[in-house]
């Protein structure tokens, strides 16, 4: 048991891997009173969202998940969706996590309580709570993205995002507008041209495509991995190598990029034969400015008689179709965006305001930022999961949502020490030096090359982390006190250092 004096509340905002992975640490060994809210009506975060056809993980079964609850039993080397959602509800119950989620219940603001320090929590429902610990863990990659097109409105037909699918709508024999070749394009459009009449997929950029190496485990398989001691253990590090050496040509060394751009360039045309079509797929762009796909059936669905490609930019929808800027009229029954997220938009749409009525999404109005992805100047005992520049152009983001938890731990142990009046913040000059570093480290990186969801219209990339997995677990495998000052109440007149 610890030795802390205290039991710190803390409210944790989020369901999915990120918000239970934080639950878990934080009242490990009874640290903490966790409550984690959902407005869903269950854990799984964009795992219970995304129900798309031939929705799954592109990082490998081993290393997507827990370190703290090996699964030996996968499906697949890459998991599918419900198989990546059994495992999120299995890893509840098997810790005891459900006993501490709310669901149902949606955050619409949190509000620091200068008089007491703690965190007052508003729902949708007009409940308050309150907290000595906000841990918003909502995730970059969980409110669709809707492109702003004219008559988007008007369409008579089915139409829906891809992390909404509506499996009410038949596709048999139906003609599909598909807009937007990201990640989720390509695993659904090869998948629901099947049964379609027909396909058009409208293309704004061609990604890079990789061959998927996926294959179905066997009983040999998950024998090995459960009764060979270490076995899992050593495929989990074998990934792990491999996504830093991807990550190292994203971040340190851009030459590592080029053969894997031939390896892309070999796939296109070994399984596109036509030239006008594999000319309409040639990215234009260096590889790695937006995210590297991994598919081995992508290219084949779209090499079909039955799916067209379309890169003529679309300039309204109307009620029978999607009309493109060369005049055309593309006439179709259903119409489904694939058009990602809103990732820059961090914490939105929920209203958070910190010391002395600070508003965040104003601190933020030039583009999110927080000391280690986590900590902001001026928001007392608030520390996010998944937050500013940790997503990965390459690896698992569970490993570093896992640092980030036991990050805050170490935090909260310190808050357990103290007394219940008191709150550590960032120091500003802290954050700002970090700051002033990712930025610095990004500008001479890839993903400044283009535009991507990884910037804002501005061009700062927000999202990612510009090095290594390993040099952010260094980083924040300790919590040095120094980079925060202890806030007292405003009723008090004191304030002691950090």
């Amino acid at each position: 048991m610890t030795s802390a004096l205290r039991r710190p509340s803390v409210i944790v905002i989020g369901a999915g891997f990120g918000g239970l992975g934080a639950a878990r640490e934080l009242s490990r060994d009874g640290l903490a009173d966790v409550t984690v809210l959902e407005k869903a009506g269950d854990v799984g975060g964009v795992w219970r969202d995304n129900t798309y056809p031939g929705a799954a993980c592109d990082v490998p079964s081993h290393l997507y998940s827990y370190s703290f609850a090996r699964k030996t039993d996968w499906g697949r080397r890459y998991a599918e969706q419900s198989d990546i959602l059994g495992y999120i509800r299995d890893t509840a119950e098997r810790f005891g996590l459900r006993d501490k989620v709310r669901t149902g219940v949606e955050v619409t603001s949190a509000s620091y309580d200068d008089t007491r320090a703690t965190w007052r929590v508003g729902t949708s429902s007009g409940e308050v709570l309150e907290a000595d610990v906000l841990v918003p863990a909502v995730g970059q990659l969980s409110r669709p993205a809707v492109p702003a097109i004219p008559g988007i409105g008007t369409f008579a037909g089915p139409s829906f995002h891809s992390a909404g699918w509506r499996h009410d709508v038949d596709l048999t024999g139906k003609r599909v507008a598909v807009l937007g070749t990201g990640a989720s394009a390509i695993q659904f459009v090869p998948r629901i041209r099947r049964a379609a009449a027909h396909v058009t997929v409208f293309q704004r950029s061609a990604p890079y495509v990789l061959p998927k190496p996926d294959r179905g485990y066997t009983d040999a398989h998950h024998a090995a991995f459960g009764k060979v001691p270490g076995f899992a253990a050593a495929m989990r590090q074998v990934v792990w190598q491999i996504t830093e050496f991807l990550g190292l040509a994203l971040t340190r060394m851009p030459g590592l990029a080029r053969p894997i751009r031939a390896a892309a360039m070999v796939n296109l045309k070994r399984q596109v034969k036509d030239p006008e079509l594999r000319a309409k797929l040639t990215p234009d762009y260096p590889i790695g400015c937006k995210r590297v796909l991994f598919s081995s059936e992508w290219y084949p669905a779209l090499s079909t008689d039955d799916v067209d490609v379309e890169t003529d930019a679309v300039t309204e929808v109307t009620p029978t179709g999607v009309r493109t800027a060369d005049g055309r009229l593309h006439e179709v029954d259903v119409i489904i965006y694939g058009t990602g997220f809103k990732a820059t938009e961090f914490l939105a749409p929920m209203t958070i305001s910190g010391r002395e009525g600070r508003d965040l999404h104003t601190e933020w109005s030039s583009g999110a930022r927080a000391h280690l992805g986590m900590a902001v100047p001026g928001f007392p005992n608030m520390f996010m999961i998944y937050g500013p520049n940790t997503n990965l152009g390459s690896s698992s983001t569970i490993l570093m949502m896992e640092q980030q938890a036991g990050y805050i731990r170490q935090v909260v142990e310190e808050l357990a020490r103290r007394d219940a009046t008191r709150a550590l913040e960032v120091r500003r000059a802290v954050e700002e030096a970090y700051d002033s570093e990712i930025q610095a480290r990004l500008d001479d990186g890839v993903w400044t090359t283009c535009q991507s969801w990884y910037r804002t219209d501005s061009g700062r990339v927000t999202t990612n982390w510009p090095g290594l997995v390993r040099e952010y677990q260094r980083r924040t495998r300790h919590v040095d006190l120094t980079s925060y000052r202890e806030v007292l109440p405003v009723t008090a007149t004191e304030e002691l250092s950090a």
